[in-house]
């Protein structure tokens, strides 16, 4: 186990169903598989990171609800440390309503964050503190808290010489100047194009992507491609990371897989190069299993899966 990380995000239940297929504008589907979890991407890639050997905080909000209890019950379950877990009677715990296509693995999701987008000016500056804890090396955010909160917390960690990681998404508008704050942006290619306005759908396209962060102060920019890789530019400098072959069951989740593994592969001081690669191998072998939280792998899995040959 390496260094420290804290993860600064949300926590959402998931409300998944499964069906044949998504349905269309006005179309009902008869679906299957209801199921009620933890969930929330700060949630699932604090998880994902645990499960992979981090040493991390995960500071979220939750409400008093029997949703709230999940989160509780999850992280008590594994192991993980709840001290930095905020608590509110004045709102509820988010939720995620997800389905799920069974013809080909996607997802439609609608996230209703909750307490999570009610921090607090005290609980930011703690959040700040716990940032500078002895050790810490690491912040991991997105942007399903409230953003004036996650913008503070980037540049006061910046400023302290943590390295930042940005997993920009839902996608949402970010003020100019936050970017300079960011050590590592983690768009998949939807998201990138977002930002930059460019389709990402080849390797030259995502370097055209990631040169538009970089002028924009981001040291290194990673963005997601689904089964064809990762695109990685460290410095301007770019590559793209090919995947594992697997074969998709569901892939809720398989983003915040990617993003825990990538900071666990950080914090024991692996390259960005090695991290992407960790990160990828977590990455597949969520989308082989159902759910988001309860998908993250096991650190002996991943390992297992980097023994293998990728495409």
């Amino acid at each position: 186990m390496g260094r420290k990380s804290l993860v600064f995000g949300s926590f959402v239940a998931d409300i998944m169903a499964r069906a044949p297929h998504l349905p269309a504008p006005k179309e009902t589907v008869m679906g299957h598989g209801f199921k009620i979890g933890p969930g929330g991407k700060g949630f699932n890639q604090a998880v994902a990171a645990h499960k992979a050997g981090a040493d991390v905080k995960l500071v979220t909000k939750l409400g008093t609800d029997h949703f709230a209890e999940i989160a509780e019950n999850t992280m008590e379950q594994l192991g993980m440390d709840r001290s930095g877990v905020f608590v509110t009677e004045e709102c509820d715990t988010g939720c995620a309503l997800i389905l799920v296509g069974e013809d080909s693995g996607q997802n439609e999701i609608v996230v209703v964050p909750g307490a999570c987008l009610t921090f607090s000016e005290p609980e930011v500056e703690t959040v700040k503190r716990l940032t500078e804890e002895e050790g810490c090396d690491s912040v991991l955010m997105q942007l399903e808290t409230n953003s004036g909160a996650v913008y503070d917390v980037a540049e006061h960690a910046a400023l302290n010489g943590k390295r930042v990681i940005l997993n920009p998404a839902p996608a949402a508008a970010v003020p100019e100047h936050v970017w300079k704050w960011i050590d590592i942006v983690t768009p998949n290619e939807v998201e990138a194009e977002y930002y930059t306005g460019i389709p990402v759908c080849s390797g030259e396209s995502a370097e055209e992507a990631a040169q538009w962060f970089h002028r924009r102060g981001v040291r290194h920019v990673i963005i997601t491609m689904g089964d064809s890789g990762a695109y990685l530019s460290v410095n301007g400098a770019g590559q793209m990371v090919p995947p594992f072959c697997v074969t998709a069951v569901d892939t809720t989740g398989a983003g915040d897989a990617f993003n825990g593994g990538l900071l666990a592969a950080l914090s024991e001081g692996k390259d960005l190069t090695q991290a992407v690669v960790f990160a990828s191998a977590a990455a597949a072998l969520s989308v082989g299993r159902i759910g988001t939280a309860p998908s993250m792998p096991e650190r002996e899995e991943i390992l297992s899966l980097l023994k293998t040959v990728r495409k």
